[in-house]
């Protein structure tokens, strides 16, 4: 039916309509394909050979890629992805079908491309790059790769759909992308290269990041002019992302201004003598109002470069010049060894302190309440984080505290965070009687209306909204959801004697955790907290095996949001992220010799040790039970240290 009712409405269009959108056609077909003909002869096949086929439990990609000449001795770029495997030999089929081995010169790891060079008896053929200035959102676009037919492109048409994209490294392309012309250039109508099509991803970094977007209308691609900048300086040797070293106040990064939080140890800019409470206001030369623009400015550019950074300290206006690194040194975080009351008490009252820890060994007592410390009034919790996420092990600093009506002065030393927990806690203070009505405790059902995900609460019914609660978010191993009854068979009395909420969400598809399933988790967590009084700083990722490492990968994935994980025999989904001053973050582990992933899980463990996270292992016998009596006293004890400090 449809079909003949479009029949009737072309038949009733006027002829000179149909003749000029007939025409229309044709010249954007042949635009086109002169574009296509311009660009050709500098689009190479490229055949990887040998090395592996695997890392862990991702298969590598083994078959054709494509490759863009870029200078006329020889120098070719392609996508890392085809690299990944780390090949034996390398083959370039150039346009006219001349083979030629090539070998790789440099990875550039910021924007995910390989340099190869091949020694061509004459000169290669190049093209011209689109200057990024002009490219303009609703341009054609059109991705070539070299792979199913050498003797002539694959195209793919589409527009570009955005500029500027993962902060100002790309371009967006609508046009189908896919492994065979990765390497390709993304071609404007007038037959200039844009970029370079690359597999990025805003969440991930490595080789094979992105590759989840193969044909989905999310393409992007490295913009040519920007490789031609670096290129003298890449055949050199790789090029990788710049830091510079600082966390920023939390907030919403759009809209704040950009507040230095913490400076890395010997980071640069510590070196440069960038101070928490500092305003970045420019970079470069650009004036800065938001966060954003200041992570675009860094993360824009690499180890090396060097940038003129203008900050408010006070009432002072300080310049420094600053060079970015490729390295950080594995930040440790700092500890005092208190264990704060929570709820119903002015300031910071200490309600344990820790053996050997430097406030044990200032003095420092339960009842406690914290004034000061490092010549920083405290008054909240919030004060502390701040002071704790500026110190460093081994730093010297005052402490104050009130005991009764008393005021005593400690000096302290800074020392590293344990990764023992406290054989026994004693209990928070109780709060009296509650007055206000209490919100709703037991089972319920938690959904987000734009997903089709589900997930159980289960709000013990001690909870009291006086005094924030911890948050456990149970991440079921694929396809192994159980039933809610068998659930609340489990958790309930966990969730009792922890004096924790439980949340136990199911992925939409129960074959795998997707991005969306993460986004999910988000949300519910978000309306949770119109209801209930959640504890920022006791927020938890837990999982055995498989939905350990889903765990793993939620809590990187939204690390502002996670702040421990109880990971019980599971390895890493992906590779350890980096330890930051600000966002706190612990983990607790096990291990079992006859457990599945007995070494990815060691493994996992060695990885996260290396970032000095503080990292509470168990070795257990067997790998069944999951836990014993006293393991799970031990897990339940840790997630109510997790606001230590």
């Amino acid at each position: 039916m449809k079909r003949a009712v479009c029949l009737i409405a072309c038949c009733l269009l006027p002829p000179c309509l149909s003749r000029a959108d007939d025409d229309l056609d044709a010249r954007e077909q042949r635009a086109i394909q002169a574009a296509v003909e311009r660009v050709a002869p500098a689009v190479v096949g490229i055949e990887t050979i040998g090395g592996l086929d695997r890392i862990g439990q991702l298969l590598l990609p083994t078959g054709p890629t494509t490759g863009l000449i870029v200078s006329a001795d020889g120098y070719i770029v392609s996508s890392a992805f085809n690299f990944a495997q780390k090949p034996s030999s390398t083959i370039v089929t150039l346009a006219d079908g001349t083979r030629l081995p090539a070998q790789l010169v440099a990875t550039d790891r910021s924007r995910m491309l390989v340099l190869l060079k091949v020694a061509a008896e004459r000169p290669l053929p190049t093209c011209e790059a689109t200057p990024v200035n002009e490219i303009r959102v609703g341009w054609w676009a059109i991705a070539l790769g070299r792979a199913y037919d050498m003797a002539r492109p694959n195209i793919s048409v589409g527009i570009v759909s955005a500029v500027d994209r993962l902060s100002g490294r790309v371009i967006q392309t609508d046009a189908k992308i896919s492994p065979t012309n990765y390497g390709g250039p993304l071609v404007d109508i007038h037959g200039r290269v844009m970029g370079v099509l690359s597999p990025l991803s805003p969440q991930k970094s490595g080789e094979v990041s992105g590759v989840e977007w193969y044909d989905s209308g999310i393409g992007f691609a490295a913009p040519l002019e920007h490789i031609q900048q670096v290129l003298p300086r890449w055949k050199a040797g790789d090029l990788k992302p710049g830091l510079l070293g600082v966390s920023l106040k939390g907030g919403d990064v759009y809209a704040d201004a950009p507040v230095i939080a913490a400076a890395r140890p010997n980071s640069p800019a510590y070196k440069a003598g960038l101070k928490p409470g500092d305003k970045v206001v420019s970079v470069a030369d650009r004036a800065i109002a938001r966060a954003r623009q200041l992570l675009d400015e860094v993360h824009g550019r690499y180890a090396g470069d060097k940038l003129t950074i203008t900050v408010e300290r006070g009432k002072e206006r300080l310049v420094r010049e600053i060079e970015l690194v490729d390295h950080l040194d594995p930040y440790q975080r700092a500890f005092l060894g208190v264990l704060p009351e929570r709820g119903g008490h002015e300031g910071v009252m200490v309600r344990f302190v820790y053996d050997d820890s430097p406030a044990a060994k200032a003095g420092v007592q339960a009842g406690d309440r914290i004034t000061s410390l490092a010549d920083r009034r405290i008054n909240a919790q919030g004060d502390l984080l701040e002071v704790t996420a500026a110190a460093e092990a081994g730093q010297k600093a005052a402490l104050e505290v009130r005991r009764g009506d008393e005021t005593l002065k400690f000096d302290i030393r800074w020392q590293a965070e344990p990764e023992a927990v406290p054989a026994e806690l004693p209990a928070q203070t109780p709060l009296g009687e509650l007055e206000a009505p209490r919100p709703t405790v037991g089972k319920s059902t938690v959904r987000v209306a734009e997903l089709k995900n589900e997930a159980l609460v289960y709000v013990p019914p001690s909870y009291d909204p006086r005094r924030p609660a911890a948050l456990v978010v149970w991440l079921h191993p694929p396809a192994e959801a159980p039933t809610e009854e068998a659930l609340l068979a489990t958790w309930k009395d966990r969730c009792e004697k922890g004096a924790f909420i439980l949340l136990a969400p199911k992925a939409a598809e129960s074959a795998n955790w997707q991005a969306d399933d993460f986004e999910f988790i988000r949300k519910a967590i978000e309306q949770l907290r119109k209801t209930h009084q959640i504890d920022p700083l006791r927020v938890v990722a837990w999982g055995e095996e498989v939905g350990g490492a889903v765990a793993y990968a939620w809590a990187f994935n939204q690390r502002e949001m996670v702040r421990g994980v109880v990971a019980l025999r599971a390895p890493l989904a992906s590779a350890a992220i980096d330890n930051d001053p600000v966002l706190r973050f612990d983990v607790f582990a096990t291990n079992a010799p006859d457990a599945r992933f007995s070494k990815l899980t060691a493994a996992a463990i060695q990885a996260l040790r290396e970032r000095k996270f503080a990292v509470t292992f168990k070795e257990q016998a067997e790998h069944t039970p999951p836990l014993s009596d006293d393991e799970l006293s031990e897990v339940l004890r840790w997630i109510d240290s997790l606001d230590k400090f």
